[in-house]
């Protein structure tokens, strides 16, 4: 019997997840996995106990990418209305640009999953309450520093960006660019 092939775990994650954005949790096989990550199907289950486990690992894979991403793009200097907008159309590029047009892991997880999974649902609740903290947080700075009303509820105001990030992503599946850049002008009108 020859030696089970070794592989960097991180890196297996993540190209579970790409399975899993791309076909969803159910549709996705055992043997899709297999051969997303170039690991025999043993191999993974010993190194992550199941299909589940290792869609657990790439859900939080994935919330840390994406807070990672967002809290870059709102420490870049300007103003908390040019900060959001840009890390919109940076989104809707991505979704875009991408050769499947797959839109978001937690919004197809929710889609596929939330209401008949509670673990599932607990997970993209998680992601989106990162999310809409780090907006929140700019929304405050703003405030702090003069370019936002100090009026705004900036927990309100980030939920309902949360909301549009959500919509845009469902969209950026079946709707083209100038459609969504106006979505994103629209829904900061009134920030």
């Amino acid at each position: 019997m020859g030696r089970p092939k070794q592989f960097e775990p991180d890196v297996v994650v993540s190209q579970a997840m790409d399975a899993f954005w791309t076909n969803g949790y159910g549709a996705t096989s055992p043997a899709d996995l297999a051969e997303a990550t170039g690991v025999a199907k043993g191999s993974l289950y010993h190194a992550f106990g199941s299909k589940r486990a290792l869609f657990d690992k790439a859900l939080e894979l994935y919330d840390r990418a994406g807070a990672e991403m967002t809290e870059e793009y709102m420490s870049i200097p300007g103003t908390a209305k040019e900060r959001i907008r840009a890390y919109l159309m940076l989104i809707v590029e991505m979704d875009l640009a991408a050769p499947v047009r797959r839109g978001c892991l937690a919004a197809n997880t929710a889609l596929e999953l939330g209401g008949k999974d509670e673990d599932a649902s607990r997970a993209v609740h998680r992601m989106q309450e990162h999310t809409i903290a780090i907006l929140t947080a700019r929304i405050e700075q703003g405030q702090r520093d003069g370019d936002v009303a100090p009026g705004v509820d900036a927990r309100k105001q980030a939920r309902f960006l949360m909301n549009t990030i959500v919509g845009l992503r469902v969209m950026a599946k079946t709707y083209d660019g100038p459609e969504l850049h106006d979505i994103i002008d629209t829904s900061l009108t009134n920030f």
